[in-house]
């Protein structure tokens, strides 16, 4: 296990006070697990920042599949990023609406790239790509 340290922090008051409400809202139970928090989502962004890096993507996909032939070219797309795409969930919302959630692997730029492609296709009402990192250096 690795060592705790101990630090202490200067901080405004009225600051401090909207962070005791913002962590108690959410559930955590001290300001160490919180603080350890944001400071492991910063690193997070550092690290995703790389185009090299390797990342972890899930992208949601709103689309209508009425639309003229555009399940076969979110299956294209994704046939052609096999080695990147890892796994897709597909959901009828109702008898119009789809929902797709593809998560991929691989370095950031080409990540981002894929979903790009896919989020750019016609009649794609509305999506998002979140990375995160691999977790292979995280503490």
């Amino acid at each position: 296990m690795n060592n705790i340290i101990r630090f202490g922090v200067s901080i405004d008051e009225k600051l401090l006070n909207q962070f005791d409400t913002l962590i108690e809202d959410k559930g955590y139970v001290n300001r160490s697990e919180a603080i350890r928090d944001l400071i492991r989502d910063k690193m997070v962004q550092e690290e995703i920042s790389d185009p090299e890096a390797e990342v972890i993507g899930t992208l949601t996909l709103i689309y209508s599949h009425e639309a003229h032939e555009i399940s076969d070219r979110l299956n294209d797309i994704q046939h052609s990023n096999y080695t990147n795409i890892i796994s897709a969930l597909h959901v009828h919302l109702d008898q119009h609406n789809c929902l797709e959630v593809l998560i991929l692997r691989g370095p950031a730029v080409v990540v981002k790239k894929i979903s790009e492609h896919l989020l750019s296709i016609k009649n794609v009402r509305h999506g998002k790509l979140t990375i995160t990192t691999t977790g292979k250096y995280m503490l």
